[in-house]
């Protein structure tokens, strides 16, 4: 990449999901990869399911997918990613989530993003400095418990990572949030691996300037 695509604003991003994961994009086409998945995991389902269940299962897995586009979609993001294929047998109760560039206002007129960076960080519990891609970046985790008056049906553990877009005039801001939901009783060891899995998924984030 040549000095003049440095000085640019990136038109986007790559993110380079694990195995076994789709892809839903939020903002056009969401239907099309919606009815992928979904046959996808038909034809996956265990030798001697019953026929006469398939529509049924269908119909099931097609009314949760919605009800987390609707989720993702509130929170303003524009691609889902989820894993659609179990992991030794384990269906994983996660989900990443890449929010639509938001501009926050400076701290300063002179500040920049580094400034909007530590005013966060100052306020956010958890938080520490990353870099993607050569750009300063923030992290932050954190577990949500149970509020059904929040609208937190069931609690989880929040990974979040707020990115700025290079040389964006006015600044704007990248959201990525990782959730993974939190059984009654289940080991605090695996969702630590989960974590881990997302950190390593937001180390292959690359901007575009395609």
């Amino acid at each position: 990449m040549n000095t003049a695509e440095h000085r640019r604003s990136p038109n986007g991003f790559n993110l380079v999901p694990p195995p076994g994961w789709d892809v839903i994009p939020l903002r056009t086409g969401t239907q099309d990869a919606m009815d992928h998945i979904v046959r996808k995991a038909v034809a996956q389902l265990p030798v001697g399911f019953p026929k006469d269940d398939i529509p049924k299962a269908r119909l099931k897995l097609t009314q949760e997918m919605k009800k987390v586009v609707r989720r993702a979609r509130a929170k303003g993001g524009m691609t889902l990613y989820l894993p659609t294929e179990r992991l030794h047998g384990v269906a994983l109760p996660v989900s990443i989530v890449a929010s639509a560039p938001i501009d926050i206002p400076r701290v300063r007129p002179a500040g920049g993003p580094d400034a909007v960076l530590a005013a966060l960080a100052s306020v956010t519990p958890g938080a520490e400095a990353r870099t993607l891609d050569d750009t300063g970046a923030l992290r932050s985790e954190r577990e949500v418990a149970a509020d059904a008056a929040q609208g937190v049906d069931v609690a989880h553990r929040r990974v979040e990572y707020f990115v700025p877009v290079p040389d964006s005039t006015p600044d704007q801001y990248l959201a990525f949030s990782f959730s993974a939901l939190i059984a009654p009783g289940s080991d605090p060891a695996f969702y630590d691996i989960l974590v881990e899995l997302f950190d390593a998924v937001m180390n292959t984030f690359r901007w575009s300037y395609a």
